[in-house]
């Protein structure tokens, strides 16, 4: 009996230190963007467009499991979206959701690993055919650029590291 609660311990013991804590993900918004967003496209917007990045990156960490114990800092540089926002569209008396253009969005940072070894990242994406964009919401572009760079930043794809 007291061999087999030994081996319980023992077997605890090693799970829990074996088990990493998932990246701690931070967004902050580029002061470009932060002027666009006063200015243009509503803050509320851009603030939803920050916690949209985080919460892709983070499901795309815990489903693939890297940059465990790591902090990964994000700056959401630019963004463009496909139809006017809210505040644009109150701003500018007749302008319709009707209108439509391409959009997409940047993404600068890094990642801090738990060894305190810094690697700087860098993402963009914008859509160039306008064919694409006809049929998209307000910020689609932009969702497709943060569903890329989670996917790259889960996969652990060298591209990313800024040049």
């Amino acid at each position: 009996m007291r061999t087999l609660a030994l081996a319980a311990a023992a077997l605890l013991a090693s799970a829990s230190t074996a088990l990493a804590a998932p990246a701690a993900v931070s967004v902050a918004i580029g002061p470009e963007l932060q002027e666009k967003a006063e200015k243009t496209y509503g803050v509320r917007d851009v603030t939803r467009l920050a916690d949209d990045l985080r919460q892709d990156v983070e499901r795309a960490l815990a489903k693939s499991g890297a940059h465990q114990d790591a902090r990964i800092e994000l700056v959401l540089t630019d963004a463009k979206p496909n139809r006017p926002t809210f505040k644009q569209l109150s701003d500018t008396p007749g302008l319709s959701m009707q209108s439509f253009g391409v959009g997409g969005a940047a993404i600068e940072g890094r990642i801090v690993a738990a060894d305190g070894a810094v690697t700087p990242v860098t993402y963009r994406w914008y859509e160039t055919d306008i064919r694409q964009a006809w049929g998209d919401w307000v910020w689609s572009d932009a969702q497709v650029s943060f569903d890329r760079f989670a996917r790259r930043l889960a996969r652990n794809d060298t591209r990313l590291a800024q040049r």
